[in-house]
């Protein structure tokens, strides 16, 4: 694999070819719709460790700090049930082997973060949570912790993604500006950017009962991350809905599924991520799961109006948010070339999505 690449994330072709070349080791062949337009699920491994905290290895191999931390280890092969309030460190199946100048970075899938599924990955020597250096050679490992539902997952069942990029490829707030004003990027005329561009929170409602959002029930049965509209929305969630005053009060510890009041779409050109909340702006986490890939949202894909879903966790205090608070921010980067297939081209759970659950909720 050449390692001076044109600057850009790489696209779905790419990928593949980075499975072939042995850049992405896998023990197997990929899954039917494990390679994303602009990202690459994640695997299970065969086995699991409870550990007593999160940690991050340094300058050692993740499994020196298992040998250390670990509480009991268990396999996946036939399914495991993970419990909230627990955190795990899971094998990965595939392993890494980039060339210099080729990076990566990590982040839930969709379905993962709207089931409050806490998920961040490591690598040997890792210093950081969910960044792959560029020249990373050996496994990688996934920390696993539920907080709202517990899961059912097993070996090859997927968590997360991750996202290729070779150079510096985030387009700075005048190059985003400029783009918006060839193809807007979220809707109305009043686009904010610093730092990528805002988004902020909807609280009018959806549909003639005005639905705002879902909060989490406490003390549900479990969620099989591999099952699709298994569960019944109303064992898991409370639905909220606009009582007129334009505001929601987040009460700490709850989990909420919200929606963004700006329509977002990404041109099949580029990528796009939501960044880290500011916690300068308010006492909740808004967004596990950030990466939008290209076509999210736009006409040729079917996307038109697609909004972003926002997954929020208040903290230690009760907090008000308003209709159009501004909750997060999207930066937007080049991707290396277009991908063969937009986002939603060959079927999504949340192309053209307004307030939308997980793909588990029927």
């Amino acid at each position: 694999m050449d390692s001076k690449q044109p600057v850009g994330i790489l696209p779905a072709q790419t990928i593949r070819e980075l499975a072939e070349a042995g850049v992405v080791r896998v023990p197997q062949p990929l899954d039917p719709g494990q390679v994303q337009p602009a990202s690459l699920d994640l695997r299970l491994g065969a086995t699991v460790w409870r550990v007593r905290a999160s940690f991050l290895p340094g300058r050692r191999p993740v499994r020196e700090r298992l040998e250390q931390l670990a509480l009991h280890r268990f396999s996946l092969e036939q399914g495991a049930v993970l419990e909230t309030g627990c955190v795990y460190i899971a094998e990965i199946q595939e392993a890494l082997a980039l060339p210099p100048g080729l990076s990566a970075s990590a982040n839930p899938k969709s379905s993962t973060g709207r089931l409050d599924v806490f998920t961040r990955l490591i690598t040997d020597q890792g210093e950081e949570f969910d960044i792959i250096p560029p020249g990373y050679n050996g496994p990688l490992y996934a920390e696993i912790s539920p907080r709202t539902f517990p899961i059912l997952v097993r070996a090859g069942s997927r968590l997360g993604q991750v996202r290729f990029r070779s150079g510096n490829s985030r387009l700075t707030d005048a190059e985003l500006a400029a783009l918006h004003a060839r193809e807007p990027v979220v809707d109305g005329t009043a686009a904010s950017f610093q730092n990528g561009v805002a988004v902020s929170v909807d609280l009018a409602g959806f549909g003639a009962d005005r639905l705002i959002g879902y909060r989490a029930r406490r003390f549900t049965g479990l969620v099989d991350v591999d099952r699709i509209a298994a569960c019944a929305v109303a064992d898991y969630w409370e639905p909220l809905h606009a009582d007129g005053s334009g505001a929601l009060i987040l009460d700490p510890g709850q989990f909420y599924i919200l929606a963004s009041r700006e329509a977002v779409t990404v041109p099949p050109d580029f990528a796009a991520e939501m960044t880290p909340f500011d916690p300068l702006v308010g006492e909740f986490r808004v967004h596990y799961a950030g990466f939008f890939d290209p076509g999210f949202g736009h006409s040729a894909a079917g996307g038109v109006g697609a909004r972003a879903v926002l997954e929020v966790r208040s903290r230690d205090v009760p907090f008000i948010i308003e209709d159009g608070q501004i909750v997060g921010r999207l930066v937007y980067e080049r991707m290396q070339q277009r991908p063969t297939a937009l986002y939603g081209e060959g079927g999504s759970n949340y192309q053209g999505q307004s307030l939308k659950l997980s793909k588990h909720f029927r």
